[in-house]
C-alpha cells in the first residue's frame, strides 16, 4: 500500500511540476530534466509513467480538464431550465478559474496553443458534454442563439480566462457583484432575443 501511494505521489508531483513549468516557462522551454528536478524524481522516473514529453503534457491536460469539468458540473442537474443550468455551470467555472488559477492557466495555454495533440484536444472537448448538451437544448428551445459551440464558448466562457489573468496580475479584485455582472454579460452574449 505504501509503495502504491509513493507511486501516486511521484506521478502527481510530475503533473504539478509540468503545470507549474509550462505556466511559467512555456511548453518549449520546459525540458524533461527540469520537470524531473522540480518533482524531485530522477529523469528516468518520468518514463515509468509517461512515454515522452508530449504524452506527459497530453495526460496532464486530460487530467486537469477532467477535474475542471467535474467541478463545473458538480451542482448542475439536467432538469434545470436552460438559463438556470447555464448560470450554475458558469458560476462553477468562474469559481474554479479563480480558485485553481494555475490549473485554469494551464488549460488556457493548452487550448490556445498547438502543444496538445488533436486526440487529446477531442478527449478534452468530451468532458464539456453537459454544457454542449445544455446549449443544444437551448438552441432547440430558441433560448440560446443558433451559433456554433465554439462561438458560444468564446463569448460566454473565454472571458473568464481574461478576468482570471487580470486578477492574478493584481489589476482587479473580482468580488461577488463583479462576478454577477460578468455572468449577466456572458448570458446576454448567448441568449436569443425572444
Amino acid at each position: 500500500m505504501a509503495a502504491l501511494q509513493k507511486s501516486i505521489d511521484k506521478r502527481n508531483a510530475l503533473i504539478n511540476a509540468t503545470i507549474d513549468l509550462v505556466n511559467n516557462d512555456g511548453f518549449h522551454a520546459t525540458p524533461m530534466s527540469k520537470i524531473a528536478k522540480m518533482a524531485c524524481v530522477s529523469p528516468a522516473t518520468i518514463y515509468i509513467y509517461f512515454e515522452n514529453k508530449q504524452d506527459l503534457v497530453n495526460k496532464t491536460y486530460i487530467e486537469v480538464k477532467s477535474n475542471y469539468t467535474a467541478y463545473a458540473f458538480a451542482t448542475y442537474d439536467e432538469s434545470m431550465s436552460v438559463e438556470k443550468g447555464f448560470e450554475v455551470i458558469w458560476k462553477r467555472i468562474a469559481e474554479f478559474k479563480l480558485k485553481e488559477s494555475a490549473h485554469a492557466m494551464f488549460l488556457a495555454q493548452c487550448d490556445n496553443t498547438p502543444m496538445i495533440d488533436e486526440e487529446s484536444r477531442q478527449e478534452g472537448i468530451k468532458h464539456l458534454q453537459p454544457l454542449l448538451d445544455l446549449w443544444s437544448r437551448g438552441k432547440k428551445e430558441g433560448i440560446i442563439k443558433p451559433l456554433s459551440d465554439y462561438m458560444l464558448y468564446a463569448y460566454s466562457i473565454n472571458p473568464l480566462s481574461f478576468l482570471m489573468i487580470t486578477q492574478n496580475r493584481g489589476s482587479v479584485k473580482l468580488d461577488a457583484k463583479e462576478l454577477d455582472q460578468a455572468y449577466d454579460a456572458a448570458w446576454s452574449s448567448i441568449k436569443a432575443c425572444i
